[in-house]
């Protein structure tokens, strides 16, 4: 067996040593797509998420709104006071109660007797109306009580929230209304 050790070595073609440059770019053109697409995969699913999120919350916040002021509303003797962002309200023991809508912070305070709290932020608006039940043949509401709040039996009251996600311009909204019926 005859052994030999070559110091020479056979040359390879040109195309299996290194990459072109041609291969490099069209390499980094493909990697790169596949990065963009990534990125906005990543930041739709942040933003769903984030919306998600926003929109439970305000949920959330709106029905525990809402039970409240219906819960009061109902068991009010009468209404005392009305303004599309007030409504001052009297208990069956002669208590004050009242809504009142802060447009300057987007924020309703719940005022019961000399305590206050903040029932719901970020409102881009809210607004009660007041309404008179009359005997009619349909059940409606047809006439307005803004002139005499004391004769008041329905209570409609309507609200809109919204929150920005991830500082875009784009809001979650939690849109609510209600008719609130006076039982006293």
């Amino acid at each position: 067996m005859i052994c030999r050790l070559s110091s020479a070595r056979r040359p390879t073609p040109r195309s299996q040593s290194a990459w072109t440059v041609m291969e490099f770019m069209v390499g980094t053109g493909v990697g790169s797509l596949i990065m963009i697409a990534v990125a906005q995969i990543t930041l739709f699913t942040a933003r769903s998420f984030v919306a998600m999120g926003n929109y439970a919350d305000l949920d959330r916040a709106s029905r525990n709104t809402l039970d409240v002021m219906s819960r009061d509303i109902r068991g009010a003797k009468s209404v005392g006071y009305y303004a599309t962002n007030q409504l001052v309200l009297t208990n069956m023991d002669g208590t004050l109660f009242s809504y009142t809508y802060q447009p300057s912070d987007g924020t309703v305070i719940r005022q019961w007797g000399s305590s206050s709290n903040t029932v719901l932020t970020g409102c881009d608006y809210f607004y009660f109306r007041v309404w008179q039940r009359n005997p009619t043949n349909y059940f409606w509401f047809p006439y307005p009580t803004s002139n005499n709040p004391y004769m008041t039996k329905l209570v409609d009251v309507s609200w809109k929230c919204s929150r920005k996600i991830l500082d875009a311009k784009v809001n979650t909204e939690s849109v609510q209304t209600a008719k609130i019926t006076i039982r006293n």
